[in-house]
């Protein structure tokens, strides 16, 4: 089980990755577009500097939904790979064994 205060700091990341997903978005195209002056998109580019950080959605990091496990995750199921073994064992995922030979 990961350290609740790591679950936490993710989820306030995401929470601002929502808040200001509209702002830095405007401020992209502004800073992106060749139209317009050099010295538009450089004031758009400070803007978008002047942001939190954790408001980056490159800054998020999946987690497992069950233990909150950063690594050997599958997007698909939203967990890690022991929360998938210890359920399909269990028979708690429909038509997934678990495999020996």
């Amino acid at each position: 089980m990961a350290k609740k205060a790591m679950v936490e700091r993710e989820l306030k990341r995401q929470r601002l990755v929502d808040q200001y997903a509209a702002k830095r978005a405007a401020l992209k195209e502004i800073a992106n577009d060749e139209e317009r002056p050099m010295e538009e998109r450089f004031k758009a580019r400070l803007k978008l500097a002047k942001l939190p950080r954790n408001s980056s959605p490159t800054r998020l990091h999946n987690r497992c939904q069950l233990t909150g496990r950063p690594k050997a995750y599958y997007r698909k199921l939203k967990m890690s790979r022991i929360m998938l073994r210890e359920l399909a064992s269990n028979g708690q995922i429909p038509g997934m064994v678990k495999s020996s030979w």
